[in-house]
């Protein structure tokens, strides 16, 4: 299904066709498979892999976004966090992007620029310029683009939908934290949310710590965000809880499975008969940008 052939876009007015004016990754640790796609943005080539389905139906496909977390790399996150298996079974696009390097490390840069920024890397210009290449590639359709993340991964789709909602449809984060919710994340619609997160996360915490906000600081966010029921439907099978503030606008809702003594990992995990990567996809079937399909 993946496909194996190499391409890469122009994003820049000003980019030099000279290939010595690309900031390829210098780090052997930040390297990918000579099969991704590349894409040029910023001077700077990006890898990403795409799994298609064998036989697409005639209609424009969704698509999911997956980003790995700080540190990953596409090849062991496709391991990690599976979704290939929608991609038959549910006539779905799923794409694994590459973080760029972070003193020699992969990352995503999920914030605007700011003083207290540590990357210059402008991810949310790059996931635009991706979509954009995607739909130029394959018969996609733009109403239904989902993004979803671990970790820092998570953090990105947090960030998609503060500055990029225009271009998502819904988000999911596993183990992620929304980086900032103050003013400076503003919406321009309502956008759904599933969160995935595990009560013993020792790097990012669920109650939150000095260095982190709580998981219940996203919730409470997007809560309100999009005027859901501030009272959420719960229920509990095992050790997870899941809780589902509904009737938001345009029908839109916040979804949270509280994982009990869950830690920092990618949590694959049943309820009610569904593994996460259908809980994921049942979630964002529901929505396109406009809020309830």
């Amino acid at each position: 299904m993946k496909n194996i052939r190499l391409f890469t876009i122009i994003t820049l007015i000003n980019f030099s066709c000279n290939t010595t004016d690309v900031k390829y990754y210098n780090q052997a640790y930040c390297d990918t498979q000579d099969d991704a796609f590349k894409l040029i943005h910023n001077d700077l080539e990006r890898s990403y892999y795409v799994y298609e389905p064998d036989n697409p139906t005639t209609a424009p496909l969704p698509v999911i976004i997956n980003f790995h977390g700080y540190g990953g790399t596409i090849d062991n996150y496709i391991q990690e966090a599976d979704l290939r298996p929608l991609v038959n079974t549910k006539n779905v696009i799923v794409v694994y992007p590459q973080g760029s390097c972070l003193d020699g490390v992969p990352h995503w840069n999920a914030a605007l620029p700011g003083p207290d920024n540590k990357s210059t890397t402008d991810d949310l210009g790059f996931v635009e310029a991706l979509i954009g290449q995607l739909s130029e590639d394959y018969h996609i359709d733009l109403d239904r683009v989902y993004a979803c993340g671990y970790s820092n991964g998570g953090m990105m789709a947090y960030a998609l939908a503060c500055y990029n909602s225009n271009l998502i449809a819904a988000i999911g984060s596993m183990s992620g934290v929304m980086l900032d919710t103050s003013e400076s994340c503003v919406p321009n619609k309502a956008i759904s949310l599933i969160k995935i997160h595990g009560t013993d996360d020792g790097i990012i915490p669920y109650f939150g710590d000095n260095d982190w906000n709580a998981v219940n600081d996203a919730l409470n966010f997007w809560v309100n965000n999009n005027n859901t029921n501030s009272a959420p439907e719960l229920n509990t099978i095992g050790n997870i809880a899941r809780y589902q503030y509904l009737n938001g606008t345009d029908g839109t809702r916040v979804s949270h499975y509280k994982i009990f003594e869950g830690e920092h990992y990618w949590i694959d995990f049943e309820f009610d008969g569904d593994d996460t990567a259908t809980l994921l996809w049942n979630f964002f079937d529901l929505y396109d940008r406009n809020g309830l399909r």
